[in-house]
């Protein structure tokens, strides 16, 4: 269920979780005062259907909103069949078992360029991103599915990318990384200005409901001029989070805000304590 308001919460269990599991993690987001967790499967989906189901009820018991970032090792170009096949499973398998935890929103880094002219990659991730989603409408697994923009200027997942996929494509949506944005331009996406125009471009090519329906990430980053190196603590950071939230107020989004912090629980409820104050 979309959330009617704008929620901040975690990118895995929070750091001073009691266990390293979900169901602690679901637990801690609750007593910190947050109000959502993205389930980390950057490793592999390793949760089981009978886990997935006590996650599902955990998170109704607590009121948490949760969502799933799918496994690092995806490449919906690569130039390697078996590549892509396992690709797709593993976006297939994250939307399958994150459904069953009541994740709605899957997040993955979509693609590498390899070179090639960008619209060519934008059209095969369409057609793969097409087809994908195909098999779960038929299969009842009801998720958005989320490329994420990314961190360097190899990688395909720009904004206006991703935008275009949620403009073209059922069940699609992007997930907005401001700390990407900010890496893979080189230090710009950083101001009141910027951060306004990312929203305007949303809203303009997804409607209001894409400022309703949002998922973001944020976190403070280390960044060369070939984008993206590290996360960071956003007060060791140049991310000018402060104007971010005052551009996500202005705009009255909402959504799901997960912070991606190495103090990811420090940094959502600054991220909440900030916006709140403004």
């Amino acid at each position: 269920m979309k959330p009617s308001r704008l929620l901040f919460g975690t990118a895995g269990t929070p750091k001073s979780s009691r266990k390293r599991n979900s169901i602690s993690g679901i637990e801690r987001v609750k007593e910190l005062g947050l109000g959502c967790m993205e389930l980390e499967f950057v490793r592999g989906v390793k949760m089981g259907e009978a886990t997935a189901a006590e996650v599902l009820e955990k998170s109704h018991e607590e009121n948490i909103s949760l969502s799933v970032h799918g496994p690092y090792y995806i490449n919906l170009n690569s130039q390697e069949s078996e590549k892509i096949d396992a690709s797709i499973e593993r976006i297939y398998k994250s939307s399958r078992i994150g459904s069953l935890c009541g994740a709605r929103n899957i997040v993955f880094h979509p693609a590498y360029y390899h070179k090639e002219k960008p619209e060519k990659v934008y059209e095969k991730v369409f057609s793969l991103l097409e087809q994908l989603g195909s098999k779960l409408n038929d299969e009842g697994i009801e998720v958005i599915l989320r490329p994420e923009t990314t961190g360097k200027g190899t990688q395909f997942g720009s904004l206006e990318e991703n935008v275009r996929l949620g403009a073209e494509l059922e069940n699609v949506l992007p997930c907005i990384d401001f700390a990407h944005l900010h890496a893979r331009s080189n230090g710009a996406e950083n101001s009141y200005e910027e951060f306004s125009a990312t929203l305007e471009l949303v809203e303009n090519e997804l409607g209001r409901e894409g400022l309703d329906d949002m998922h973001m990430h944020v976190s403070g980053i280390e960044y060369s001029e070939k984008g993206e190196r590290n996360h960071l603590n956003l007060d060791d950071s140049d991310l000018q989070y402060t104007e971010l939230m005052r551009a996500l107020k202005d705009f009255k989004v909402k959504g799901l805000l997960i912070c991606e912090s190495p103090d990811n629980e420090g940094d959502a409820m600054l991220l909440k304590r900030t916006y709140e104050g403004l």
